[in-house]
This record gives C-alpha cells, sequence and structure tokens, in this order.
C-alpha cells in the first residue's frame, strides 16, 4: 500500500508475552492512552460486533458521543466496555485483522485484563465475585455430603434465589451448578492405571494424567467418569493428577493476578513432574486446557516447568485424534446417536486444534452432527451476575435458536457451563450431553 501500512489478516496472528510485572502496565494514564487507541482502531473497523456485548458497547457509546468519536467518549465510561469482556479471545483470533504482526500491535483481549488488573488492584473485589471466583474454597463446603444437599435445594429455589439476587446479585434465573458429596477424587480413589499398556504415537505418550479441574471435581464428577471411561476403551492408561488447585481462570477474568501466580505455584510442579515422568495431560474443560496451554504461558513466559506442561497438556479430543491418525482410535461403535447439535466452546477454538470433537464424533455410523460457532454467553462467572444475565442470554441466544430449529436427538458443547447455558435458554427441562458421554455410549460401555 502507499502508506507503507500493511492490510491486516495476511499473516498469521502472533502472541506477545503479557508484560503485567512491568511498572508501565499498571501506569494508568498509559492505560487509558492504550485505551483510547485501540477503542479508535476497534470504532473504525467494527469487525467484532457480533462475538459480546463490549463491541455494541464501545460502538453505542461512539456514536452517542458528542464527536461521534473516541475522543467524544468519557473515559469513565471506557470501563463499561471492559466490564463486558469475559477474555473469550475469539476477537483476537477469528476477527482481529490488527493483532501482531500488524504493526498496530493489538491485543483487546490482553488490554482488556490489564484494564481489569489495574481496577482489581486499585479497587478490589466484591463479595460476591470473590465468592464466584474462589472455586476451590466454595467447591470444598458446598461439597461436604448433606451440605451439597441443602445447597442444591436452595439453589433450585425460587424464593431462596430471589434473595440471593437482592442481597449478593446473583441473577434469580441464571443457572448455578450442582455440587456433589460424591466428587471426582472419591469416585476414582481407587483407579489405578496400567503404565505397561501405554502405546506411544508420534505425537502422544499414551499414558495421561488428568487434571481433574474444580469444576469437574465438585460440579460434574460424571464428565471425569466418562473420560476414564472412553480413554480405557482405546487402550489408554489414565490416572488423576495427584492433586489440584483451581487452574485460575476465574481470577484472570476478574484480573486478580496475584491469585493465578499463586494457582500456578500450586499446580504447574505437580503436573511439570508428570510430564518428567512420561505422562501425558489431559483436562476435560476447554477453559482450564487453554489456562495452562496460552495464558499462562504469556505470563510467565521465562518459567521452563510452565512451557513445559503447556506443551504437555491436550484438549481430550485432541488427544483422541492424534490417536486416530495412528490407528489407534477404537471405532467399534455400538450405538448411532442420530442428529447432534453441537456448540463450538469458544475456549477450544482460540487453542487452533480444529473441531476435533466434531470429527471424532461424526466417525459414529447414523451420526449427524450440527456445529454452532457461536458464544454461548455463559463465561464461568458473567451469566450469573444480575447485571449482565440478560446480556448473556441474548449472547447465546443464536445457539439456542439453532437448536431448535435443528429439533436434535441431542445437544451438546465440551464446555460443561455452556451447555447448561444452552438448556437454561431453551427452558423446556431438556440436559446437555456433553461430548465425551456421547462418545461413551456411542461405545456403550
Amino acid at each position: 500500500m502507499a502508506s507503507g501500512i500493511r492490510e491486516g489478516s495476511l499473516q498469521a496472528p502472533t502472541r506477545h508475552p503479557l508484560d503485567w510485572e512491568s511498572e508501565s502496565f499498571w501506569d494508568e494514564e498509559k492505560l487509558y492512552a492504550e485505551l483510547e487507541r485501540a477503542y479508535d482502531i476497534c470504532h473504525g473497523c467494527r469487525r467484532c460486533v457480533s462475538l459480546c456485548k463490549s463491541f455494541p458497547t464501545l460502538f453505542d457509546l461512539v456514536d452517542e458521543s458528542s464527536t461521534m468519536e473516541v475522543d467524544g467518549v468519557d473515559k469513565k465510561d471506557y470501563w463499561q466496555v471492559v466490564d463486558h469482556c469475559f477474555l473469550c479471545d475469539l476477537c483476537y483470533m477469528s476477527k482481529c485483522p490488527y493483532v501482531p504482526p500488524h504493526e498496530w500491535n493489538l491485543d483487546f483481549p490482553h488490554l482488556m485484563l490489564r484494564a481489569k488488573a489495574v481496577k482489581f488492584r486499585k479497587q478490589g473485589a466484591s463479595t460476591r465475585d470473590k465468592i464466584l471466583s474462589s472455586t476451590d474454597a466454595v467447591g470444598s463446603l458446598a461439597g461436604i455430603p448433606i451440605v451439597s444437599d441443602i445447597v442444591n435445594a436452595a439453589n433450585r429455589s425460587k424464593p431462596i434465589r430471589k434473595v440471593l439476587e437482592a442481597t449478593l446479585g446473583v441473577h434469580a434465573d441464571a443457572t448455578l451448578p450442582e455440587y456433589h458429596g460424591k466428587t471426582l477424587r472419591k469416585r476414582l480413589s481407587n483407579h489405578r492405571a496400567d503404565e505397561s499398556a501405554a502405546v506411544a504415537t508420534a505425537a502422544t505418550r499414551g499414558k495421561v494424567a488428568m487434571f481433574a479441574t474444580c469444576y469437574g471435581n465438585y460440579n460434574a464428577p460424571e464428565l471425569g467418569e466418562d473420560l476414564v471411561a472412553v480413554f480405557a476403551h482405546n487402550g489408554i492408561p489414565l490416572k488423576l493428577a495427584e492433586k489440584e488447585q483451581c487452574c485460575g481462570m476465574p481470577k484472570l477474568e476478574l484480573g486478580d493476578l496475584e491469585a493465578v501466580r499463586k494457582a500456578k505455584d500450586a499446580n504447574i510442579p505437580v503436573l511439570a513432574k508428570l510430564v518428567d515422568e512420561g505422562w501425558d495431560i489431559v483436562a476435560p474443560v476447554p477453559s482450564c486446557v487453554l489456562m495452562f496451554k496460552q495464558e499462562l504461558r504469556l505470563m510467565f513466559p521465562d518459567d521452563a516447568q510452565v512451557q513445559k506442561v503447556a506443551a504437555a497438556i491436550f484438549d481430550p479430543f485432541e488427544y483422541l485424534m492424534l490417536r486416530h491418525k495412528e490407528g489407534l482410535l477404537k471405532t467399534d461403535f455400538s450405538q448411532s446417536l442420530g442428529k447432534i447439535s453441537y456448540q463450538v466452546a469458544c475456549h477450544q477454538r482460540v487453542q487452533n486444534i480444529g473441531m476435533k470433537t466434531r470429527d471424532i464424533l461424526q466417525l459414529i455410523p447414523d451420526t449427524e452432527v450440527d456445529t454452532i460457532e457461536r458464544c454461548s454467553g455463559h463465561d464461568g462467572t458473567y451469566a450469573v451476575k444480575k447485571e449482565f444475565h440478560e446480556a448473556s442470554m441474548k449472547i447465546g441466544r443464536p445457539v439456542v435458536n439453532k437448536v431448535k430449529q435443528a429439533v436434535p436427538d441431542h445437544y451438546s458443547s465440551d464446555c460443561p457451563m455452556a451447555g447448561h447455558q444452552i438448556a437454561n435458554g431453551l427452558a423446556d427441562g431438556s440436559k446437555p450431553e456433553h461430548p465425551l458421554s456421547l462418545l461413551r455410549k456411542a461405545y456403550g460401555i
């Protein structure tokens, strides 16, 4: 081009480390300057308007300002855009033409993360946000037998939910996760892996340690059980990692970067030791895989142990497809699944692994997979907050409508929370089925 500025989207996006330990990262004046620069670029492009609430909020602020440009927006209103960002990374990975290596060097998600971090350092977090992001503490308490029954009953009670909305700011209509007294760790306490049965391939070592995740341990233990059953059927020895804390994603979304560091310090030594012992790592929740595969790697670029774990952690279906390429995935399916509406989880899409879940489900005879590449709007905590719930449901409406139109035999997402968000939108009493559960059903195991 005559101006010397390159056209966007001509090269694969690259990611710079998050420079969060520098003084300039925390400088509010520099933050506002970068927010204004980024907002101006986004305002002139507007490709990401359909992704989330952040961009429509920004464009409305600009269009309603006195100048109809970013310089007419009151800087205190910049935070409305930040608050609606849930760091899904889709704008960076799939829409924005100005990400590095483009000279404009736009990283909107990490700019939003920086703003959240500056705000958290200055103001802290509300009681609600502290509770919602403290998944291990809440899970440990709510997962106590009898207590879990009380918590689950309260979460289903409309009068109690109204009180919870008024006092804590948790929307009365938002789906809250169930808690289980018999956690995944308890269910698999006697499970052992026969390492001698491991068969390595060019890309896998053939034996797997599962990072259970706090959600998989306390809220959806059946998900981990399905993973164990599917991997065992395919001759892959699997064991639980000796221990884990929350991966840190809820704290990251809050902007509490020191809490992310603490989670890293607890988890990485355990997982790195497993890698050194010859184990691959899988986790059943896409957000947790992404946290280890990308976010920690960018936050701690000089930590060799973090980089080691990032290179050795896999999405379960990514792992199975790597085995399939070597002829090691069993296709002895005993049951077809009919029509599946499959929402592709955002935190799985941005891992750049392709649609491995869809590809494996399509191996099942007489099974049709209708993929939906739209956000459910859930994002872990965004959908349960009083001020954001309606926006989250609006974001997820196209997904819900696609499911309604398809009239499928099953609807599914690799993100269990996205599945529940879809069920909430359908409001017909139906329940989502995780792809691992569907695969197990197809195997008849």
